[in-house]
């Protein structure tokens, strides 16, 4: 990837992205499309989102779904070998985001998730950042503190 930054994405930021059309991830949005931030994906990311597109919550058709997925493995890479991170989360379901970061060597886990946001201090000391998206966007405007 020759993105500046690369990232984990959690599932709630995915939604919004394409589901809220939150205005405050907007930018980080755009700097995912431009390519400017490369993002990773994993079988276990992926059923999830699909999981959780596919709830009447949200009340997404199936067009819209698959188009979002296709747009998603569109804009990220695999890893298909995943190993465990050194720090587990307290949320045993989002351990799949923390194990994804620390084997893509990713600079950031972009969340609001308060379970992985929790282990944000023992991350940074392995170089991973973990970040709300407003931290994420701080970071991409101040380059030298991006990375970690």
């Amino acid at each position: 990837m020759s993105a500046l930054f690369h990232a984990v994405f959690d599932t709630n930021v995915l939604l919004d992205f394409w589901v809220f059309a939150n205005p405050g991830a907007a930018p980080l949005r755009t700097a995912l499309e431009a390519g400017t931030v490369g993002a990773w994906r994993s079988g276990p990311v992926i059923d999830e989102l699909s999981e959780v597109l596919a709830r009447p919550g949200f009340g997404l058709s199936p067009e819209r779904r698959c188009d979002i997925l296709r747009h998603w493995d569109r804009l990220t890479r695999p890893i298909t070998r995943v190993f465990p991170a050194p720090w587990a989360c307290s949320d045993s379901r989002d351990q799949m985001f923390v194990d994804l970061a620390f084997s893509a060597r990713a600079d950031w886990l972009i969340t609001r998730d308060k379970a992985l946001l929790k282990l944000a201090r023992r991350a940074r000391m392995a170089g991973l950042a973990i970040v709300e998206p407003v931290g994420a966007i701080a970071r991409m405007t101040t380059p030298q503190a991006g990375h970690g």
